[in-house]
């Protein structure tokens, strides 16, 4: 049974545990909580206490005293391993008197759906936000360097995907948090318009005042590309999720819970032009 409590006057700065919160959305949720003058501890390997997925050790420290948990998993909800992780967790949550879980999972993501199923039989109060690709993928590690390169080469050909901004997510998951009218919900969060790499190519280009070019390649090629760089080659089966067209429409999760209309890409990538992060 999931336990829930209304807000009251001795309620009002819970301790707020953000699991990945030195990370794209993470980070963003921690100030924002702290904005509003809220109690966060960052989860993470440098935080203090520390916090280590594959170290369950580190897991009890970190919740001493913590009332609700934005629970992020890396490298990816869906990857092998994943749910089983969560499940502990939240399940530990639950012990040390975590009494609110929200969870980012991936829009479409066929495989996080146990690990959401997982953390929902911890018995806490929970809210779901599934989210499509971010925009901050392309200014923020991943893409980060084919964008700077001037080539970003995907198995995607013209494929659409509805990015969607991490500010966005961050506010949607705030709320979650500190809301009650979110508890037991689950949120899909997209843009405002459906892009191919093309498009985003065209709109870096457009923001940057030089050429960036998508190249299409063989799903194959980007899988040695991945295994020569050292990542996991689980990042090529995402990618999937774009080519089978699962999420090519709109979702309105951010208009539902913020009352607003999502951050467009190009707004995204004009304001990240500005702070020189992808000049060479």
């Amino acid at each position: 049974m999931t336990r829930t409590r209304a807000h009251t006057t001795n309620d009002i700065h819970p301790l707020t545990l953000a699991i990945g919160g030195n990370g794209k959305t993470g980070r963003r949720v921690a100030q924002k909580l702290r904005g509003q003058g809220r109690a966060v501890r960052i989860g993470s390997r440098t935080g203090a206490p520390p916090f280590d997925w594959n170290v369950p050790g580190t897991w009890g420290p970190a919740l001493e005293g913590v009332d609700r948990v934005y629970v992020t998993y890396y490298p990816d909800l869906g990857f092998p391993g994943a749910a089983e992780q969560v499940g502990a967790f939240s399940e530990a949550a639950v012990a040390a008197g975590a009494r609110r879980l929200v969870l980012l999972s991936g829009r479409g993501e066929e495989a996080a759906r146990r690990g959401e199923e997982s953390l929902k039989a911890s018995g806490a109060a929970w809210t779901v936000v599934r989210a499509s690709w971010f925009n901050q993928n392309f200014d923020e590690d991943f893409f980060l360097e084919p964008v700077r390169s001037g080539e970003i080469a995907l198995p995607t050909a013209d494929a659409v995907e509805a990015f969607v901004d991490t500010d966005d997510i961050a506010d949607v998951v705030v709320a979650a948090l500190t809301d009650d009218r979110h508890i037991g919900r689950t949120y899909e969060l997209s843009g405002p318009r459906l892009m191919s790499f093309a498009d985003v190519a065209a709109e870096l280009s457009k923001a940057t005042g030089r050429e960036i070019a998508y190249v299409p390649v063989p799903d194959e090629e980007y899988r040695a590309a991945l295994r020569e760089n050292g990542l996991p080659e689980e990042f090529a089966d995402l990618f999937a999720q774009i080519l089978d067209g699962r999420n090519a429409h709109l979702v309105h999760g951010v208009e539902e819970v913020l009352g607003r209309r999502p951050k467009d890409f190009a707004d995204y990538a004009r304001e990240a032009a500005a702070t020189g992060v992808w000049e060479l």
